[in-house]
């Protein structure tokens, strides 16, 4: 069950001695897109590193995992992707449609709040149900981009009359044009008509 107002998030428990550990988003959502095409299950967790893991605040100590005291175990929502009707993918953290930071249009969907040191999704929760759609107005200037920017880090970017946002649990965003898309922090080919559906409570981490 996804994370509810007033109800505890999670559990703690000790890790398993056998636990697997993961030290990017790019390496957790191989795990996945592999379990969702052989129907395997998807294997309990541990997050050393990448945007999820600073999301849910673990860190890339490895120790705690082997210390026999209690760790925090989290249910963690991924959503799924299709391409142009033809493609499908997972991500844990983010997709990114851009051709340039700089200039054009740029839309972000976070399950994740960061990409890096960006607080791009302060409201959102990787555990809601729901991702969040974060889009840059071509019309934005270069300057006010960078003024965007310098905001960003602190989440406080929005409200911003040029940033739409808007979190749902399925969503097709149709983009003007074919444009590169980075998922999970890696290229993944591009795209126009992107559908993004959330699997709730898709897998568990620790942290």
């Amino acid at each position: 069950m996804t994370i509810r107002k007033g109800h505890e998030w999670g559990s703690v428990a000790v890790a398993p001695d056998s636990l697997l550990t993961v030290t990017s988003d790019a390496a957790l959502r191989a795990l996945i897109e592999s379990s969702r095409r052989t129907g395997a299950e998807v294997p309990t967790v541990g997050l050393l590193g990448g945007d999820l893991m600073r999301t849910v605040g673990g860190s890339a100590d490895v120790s705690r995992f082997h210390s026999g005291e209690p760790v925090p175990h989290l249910p963690i929502d991924v959503v799924h992707l299709v391409a142009d009707e033809s493609r499908e993918a997972w991500f844990v953290a983010h997709l990114v449609a851009r051709k340039s930071w700089w200039r054009g249009t740029i839309t972000a969907a976070m399950n994740a709040q960061f990409i890096g040191t960006w607080d791009v999704a302060p409201r959102g929760h990787p555990n809601d149900g729901r991702v969040d759609v974060v889009e840059v107005s071509s019309n934005m200037t270069m300057q006010q981009r960078w003024m965007a920017r310098s905001r960003v880090a602190l989440g406080t970017h929005v409200p911003h009359p040029l940033i739409a946002t808007t979190q749902r649990s399925e969503i097709t965003i149709e983009l003007a044009r074919t444009t590169p898309l980075w998922i999970d922090g890696e290229r993944w080919g591009s795209g126009r008509v992107l559908h993004l559906h959330v699997e709730p409570d898709a897998l568990i981490v620790c942290v």
